[in-house]
C-alpha cells in the first residue's frame, strides 16, 4: 500500500484529516458542519462510552433521556447562561411542509407558525431544571444524580471532524444537592473521573484547573477542566465539571423543603464530555503511518495475519491463539482476506492503528514461533509459540503505559515557565505547549494576551502552589502562575 499519510511536520492539518480518513474514523456529511462517523471509529466512542458509563454508575449516577427540543424562552430564563449559547442555536419555526404550488418541490407551510420556537438543544441545563422542580420536593429526594447520553447541536463556523462539529455526541450529568459543599464535591468528584479515564484508558495525561471567569461555562461559578496537550503543541479541553451554585435552581424555582420544613434552592453541577475525545485520542499517539491506538481503547486489539495465504495448518494455530485470547478478554481477529496480499493486510491494520498483529507463516510453524509487531513502537520479533498468549497480553499492557509515559515526556519538554513577556511570546511561537506564567486576574490582561498572541488562559492547576510574582503582559502583582497556551 502506498504511503498516503501527509507528515506531521510538513502539514499537521492535512496529516489529522489524512489519519481520520484513512484510519477508517468519519467523513463529512452532506449537511454542512456534520460528521458520519463510521464504524471504526464509532467502536471507539463505544468503548470509552461503555467505561465511562460504568464509572458514573459506580460512583452513584443514573441515565435518563430529555427532548431534543428546547422551547425558546427556557434559554431566557438564565442571563449568563443564553449570552453564551445565543449565538450558536439551531432554531424550529415550523412544523410542518407542503407542496409547492408552483411544482417546485416542497416549501415550508407558512400556516404551520410554531407559537413558540424550539430550540435545537447546545445544552439540556434548561429543559432538565425545568423538568427536576416537579421532581425535586424534600431533602429526601436529593442528592438527584442524573446522566445523559445525547446528541447535541451548537452552530459551528469552522468545522473539523471529531474535534469541532455542528452535532456531536455527548453525555450530560446534571446533578441537585442540599447543599453548596455538596454540590462542589460533586463538581470536583467529576473532574477527578475524566481525569482517571483520559490517563488510565486513553493513555493521555492530562492537567487538572480551574477556569478562569472569562472561560468558565456560561451560567456557572465555577468551571473544572482536564487540559491535554496535542502533539502540533496545542492544547486540548478534554472535559469539564461545572458548580452552577443555585443559578438554575431559582431561573426555574427548584426548591426543597429541608429537615427543619423549610423551604431552600438547591445547589447544581453539570459535566460533561463529548466524541472531541476521540480527537484528542487521535491527536495524543497518532504517527505518520496512521492511527496510534491505546490497546484499553483499540476495538482489535490484535490481529494475526497468515503468510503468504491461509493455510489449514496456520488456520489451526490461529484459532487456539484467538480461543485463549478471547478467554483472557481480548479482542482479536484472524485476517483470512484472499483477495489482499500480506504487505496490504499489514499497512490498513496500521492505518488503523491495531496495537498487535501476529504474522503466522509455514516456516513460523516449524520453528514453533510467531512473528510479533508492535504499532506504538514498530518493532518486531520473533516468539515462541507455546506461552505466547501471556506474552501477548502483557504486552498490550506494556503499550498502554508506554503510550501514557511517552505523552507525558512530551508535555513535561512542553511546558515552561516564563517571566516576561517576549520570553512568553518566543516560547508560544518557537516551542509551543504549555506556558506558565505569572497573572495579574483580570479579564482585561487575559484578553489583551489572547488578542497579542492566540493564547488563551487554560486554568490555573488544581495543585498550583501560591507564589509572588509579576504579571507577564502588566506587571501588576500576582499571586500565581497559570497556564496559557494556543488551543483547539
Amino acid at each position: 500500500m502506498a504511503k498516503v499519510i501527509t507528515p506531521r511536520s510538513e502539514d499537521y492539518s492535512k496529516w489529522y484529516v489524512d489519519v481520520v480518513k484513512h484510519g477508517s474514523m468519519a467523513e463529512h456529511s452532506s449537511v454542512r458542519g456534520c460528521m458520519v462517523i463510521k464504524p471504526h471509529g464509532f467502536a471507539i466512542w463505544e468503548k470509552m462510552k461503555g467505561q465511562l458509563d460504568k464509572m458514573f454508575k459506580d460512583t452513584g449516577h443514573v441515565n435518563a433521556y430529555f427532548p431534543l427540543f428546547i422551547p425558546k424562552s427556557f434559554l431566557s430564563r438564565e442571563a449568563e447562561h443564553v449570552e453564551g449559547f445565543a449565538k450558536e442555536c439551531a432554531v424550529v419555526t415550523h412544523h410542518r411542509l407542503m407542496s409547492d404550488p408552483n411544482g417546485k418541490g416542497l416549501i415550508v407551510d407558512p400556516n404551520a407558525k410554531l407559537e413558540e420556537e424550539l430550540v435545537v438543544r447546545p445544552t439540556s441545563e434548561t429543559i432538565i431544571w425545568d423538568t427536576y422542580k416537579t421532581w425535586i420536593n424534600s431533602y429526601r429526594d436529593l442528592p438527584l444524580l442524573i446522566n445523559q447520553w445525547a446528541n447535541v447541536v451548537r452552530w459551528e463556523m469552522r468545522t473539523r471532524l471529531f474535534l469541532r462539529t455542528t452535532e456531536f455526541l455527548w453525555q450530560e450529568g446534571h446533578t441537585a444537592h442540599a447543599s453548596r459543599e455538596e454540590a462542589v464535591e460533586e463538581a470536583k468528584l467529576m473532574q477527578k473521573i475524566y481525569a482517571q479515564f483520559a490517563e488510565e484508558w486513553m493513555a493521555m495525561p492530562v492537567i487538572q484547573g480551574v477556569k478562569t471567569a472569562n472561560e468558565r461555562f456560561a451560567g456557572a461559578e465555577d468551571t473544572y477542566t482536564i487540559e491535554a496537550l496535542m502533539q502540533d503543541g496545542k492544547a486540548l479541553q478534554a472535559g469539564t465539571s461545572h458548580f452552577l451554585g443555585q443559578n438554575f435552581a431559582k431561573a426555574f424555582d427548584v426548591k426543597y423543603l429541608n429537615q427543619n420544613n423549610k423551604e431552600e434552592y438547591v445547589w447544581a453541577t453539570s459535566w460533561g464530555v463529548s466524541t472531541r475525545l476521540v480527537g484528542g485520542l487521535i491527536m495524543s499517539h497518532s504517527d505518520d503511518d496512521g492511527l496510534v491506538l491505546p490497546p484499553k481503547l483499540a476495538p482489535t486489539q490484535v490481529v494475526i495475519v497468515p503468510i503468504p495465504k491461509p493455510s489449514p495448518e496456520i488456520g489451526e494455530v490461529a484459532e487456539l491463539i484467538m480461543r485463549e485470547l478471547k478467554a483472557k478478554g481480548v479482542s482479536v481477529k484472524y485476517d483470512t482476506d484472499p483477495k489482499k496480499r500480506p504487505g496490504f493486510k499489514f499497512a490498513e491494520h496500521e492505518l488503523h492503528g491495531v496495537p498487535v498483529r501476529l504474522g503466522i507463516g509455514k516456516r513460523d510453524l516449524e520453528k514453533g514461533q510467531v512473528e510479533v509487531a508492535r504499532r506504538d513502537t514498530k518493532e518486531k520479533t520473533s516468539q515462541p509459540l507455546k506461552g505466547i498468549v501471556c506474552y501477548v497480553t502483557d504486552l498490550l499492557d506494556e503499550i498502554q503505559k508506554n503510550l501514557f509515559d511517552r505523552a507525558v515526556r512530551f508535555r513535561e519538554e512542553r511546558t515552561t515557565s516564563v517571566d516576561n513577556f517576549d520570553d512568553f511570546k518566543a516560547v508560544l511561537n518557537e516551542k509551543g505547549g504549555f506556558v506558565s506564567a505569572h497573572w495579574d486576574g483580570t479579564t482585561e490582561t487575559e484578553l489583551k494576551i489572547k488578542e497579542l498572541t492566540k493564547a488563551t488562559a487554560r486554568c490555573i492547576p488544581n495543585d498550583a502552589v501560591e507564589e509572588e510574582g509579576k504579571c507577564v503582559l502588566t506587571g501588576k502583582p500576582s499571586k500565581g502562575r497559570i497556564l496559557f497556551a494556543k488551543a483547539y
